[in-house]
């Protein structure tokens, strides 16, 4: 099995990757924007992922696939974008109730990713008719390009991954790239063996806390340059498991192209985070007038608990029907709720979003 390795340029990833996670957690998105940017995620990541495999969907393709009617027929490589889209929500699912990770949960996410296909390509591969090799072959020369281990070696080397990610001290992200790694070169199913590994990873990020709330895609990342993913997994090394994929001796080449990946990604949440806060922030006051405006500053420097509109109206010096009025605009806009007593309004506060972003609005408004 890959051994996790430290170094100098390794840390470095891992410290950078950490404070990007603390940057992206200070960022308080909307519930309407965070579903948003998720199920966007979720779509690049099931075009990406599937891409790296060959298939032939554009990214607005794959998007409409998606978005179908599920009872329509659909041509292969569009029931394989959809996979891995019902499979990131299964794994959402499971990541929300902290499920551990096991061979089950591997089982599981081949089925999604293999939906549709034979049966003799859900679950574990077993023994090839006599004479005929299994092996990863190059499409053009037809020359195996990997030769994974036995088939009758499989459920022991998924056991040892198992077990080595419930018990293991080594930090998540390099916990992730082993998962990755694994999965892809024991190769335990006849086909979905590197949407599988891309999945599980992700989904041991998901439940240690570095799935960035689901935001971002780093399936992405890998499909940018395909050769790049691929001959970092292989690390220079022979076709055949057995002859040093088993225990590569220069790990540090995979997890540097996998942690590199992960600082690119996060950076990019951090972007997208940021940028989509600003954004609803900044739409959401557009609506407003400059006195109302006004109004939502006073009452973000002035009032942390409930107030009501004869009070704001005698401190401000205008009529209780114009606080009335003005309110009623920051109410449909978001940022402030009435508070009811016997369906009328006894008084007001300021909402949960106005709350959480009162340094943007000051900004924005003062």
């Amino acid at each position: 099995m890959i051994k996790a390795v430290l170094t100098n340029e390794i840390l470095k990833y891992i410290t950078e990757t950490e404070k990007n996670r603390f940057r992206v957690s200070s960022v308080k998105l909307s519930r309407s924007v965070a579903n948003r940017l998720r199920k966007n995620s979720k779509k690049k990541s099931s075009y990406a992922s599937t891409k790296i495999e060959g298939n032939p969907l554009s990214e607005k393709q794959a998007d409409e696939v998606i978005e179908r009617d599920e009872r329509k027929h659909f041509l292969k490589p569009e029931q394989e974008v959809r996979n891995y889209f019902l499979a990131l929500n299964y794994l959402e699912e499971k990541a929300k109730k902290k499920v551990k990770f096991s061979k089950e949960l591997i089982l599981d996410v081949q089925e999604y990713v293999e939906k549709g296909a034979s049966e003799e390509k859900i679950g574990l591969r077993g023994p090839m008719p006599p004479g005929v090799l299994f092996a990863v072959y190059d499409s053009q020369s037809g020359n195996p390009e990997y030769i994974p281990p036995e088939y009758s070696d499989v459920p022991q080397l998924l056991d040892e991954l198992v077990a080595y990610v419930n018990t293991t001290d080594d930090h998540p992200l390099l916990v992730a790239a082993v998962v990755h790694y694994q999965l892809v070169t024991i190769h335990p199913f006849e086909d979905g063996n590197g949407r599988t590994a891309r999945l599980l990873s992700g989904y041991v990020l998901d439940i240690n806390g570095y799935g960035f709330n689901g935001i971002g895609s780093l399936e992405e990342y890998f499909a940018y340059d395909i050769n790049a993913y691929y001959e970092s997994l292989q690390m220079g090394l022979p076709a055949l498991y057995y002859s040093g994929r088993n225990n590569p001796p220069h790990p540090e080449i995979w997890f540097k192209y996998f942690l590199r990946m992960m600082l690119l990604y996060s950076n990019k949440i951090c972007e997208l985070s940021e940028s989509s806060n600003e954004e609803e922030i900044s739409g959401s006051l557009s609506y407003l007038k400059a006195r109302e405006k006004e109004l939502l500053l006073f009452l973000i420097k002035n009032y942390k608990r409930g107030f009501t509109p004869i009070e704001v109206s005698r401190e401000l010096g205008v009529t209780n029907k114009t606080i009335i009025n003005r309110l009623a605009v920051l109410a449909r806009n978001g940022f402030v709720v009435p508070v009811m007593a016997k369906e009328r309004i006894r008084s007001y506060e300021l909402s949960d979003f106005a709350k959480q972003h009162e340094k943007e609005i000051k900004r924005m408004t003062e």
